[in-house]
């Protein structure tokens, strides 16, 4: 472990196989080829903003440290820009790592509070789950009011706008057969990873979601 990582977290702090739990999933099984070069750092556009670089995010995840991966603020400020996986000599998907990582974080409700990227992940997927379509009008308003209300009321003049020229839906668009959708996505290995919140279920959710 680099000398940074080390001086920050202590052994109380690790969660035994949650570094093996990662590697496993699709896009992380290089997670322990990292040779901590600093490649990925070096190439990120917003590493400077975030409270562990991604090298160390790496670091981290592979030394078991679930918590201060899934609490840190960093995988939220990725620009899917992919650039730290084109350049990494170790060929290590550090994008695709840390995508999985804030549907971990999501799944067990760690994500920082009204923090716009995990509430749209999470009402865009149990939209799709619940009605197969989303409705962007709906989903935008729903981001708006559970991260930053106010916003929201400073955008109505766009909301009169759009509606006026008949471009803000005033219903929820839905498939005809969401039952099939809903067996389909539970078929899934990881079908309730977003739209499950703290241990809550897609089928725990879908009478809030009924018509």
């Amino acid at each position: 472990m680099n000398d940074s990582v080390r001086a920050a977290r202590s052994e109380w702090d690790r969660t035994p196989g949650f570094a093996e739990a990662l590697s496993v999933l699709p896009g992380c099984e290089s997670l322990r080829s990292c040779i901590q070069c600093g490649t990925c750092t070096g190439v990120c556009p917003v590493a400077a903003h975030m409270d562990y670089s991604p090298r160390q995010l790496i670091e981290l995840a592979r030394s078991d440290f679930k918590n201060q991966v899934l609490r840190s603020r960093s995988i939220w400020l990725c620009a899917s820009c992919y650039a730290c996986t084109t350049a990494c000599p170790r060929e290590i998907r550090v994008t695709d790592i840390l995508y999985t990582l804030k549907q971990w974080a999501i799944s067990e409700g760690v994500h920082p509070r009204r923090f716009t990227v995990p509430v749209l992940a999470r009402e865009f997927s149990v939209m799709v789950y619940s009605r197969g379509r989303v409705t962007e009008n709906f989903l935008a308003s729903l981001v708006f009011f559970k991260t930053n209300w106010m916003a929201a009321i400073g955008m109505w003049r766009l909301g009169l706008g759009l509606l006026m020229r008949g471009r803000f839906p005033l219903r929820l668009e839905a498939i005809k057969d969401r039952e099939s959708l809903r067996r389909m996505l539970d078929s899934a290995p990881a079908a309730g990873l977003q739209t499950k919140a703290g241990g809550e279920s897609p089928q725990a959710r879908k009478e809030d979601h009924k018509p």
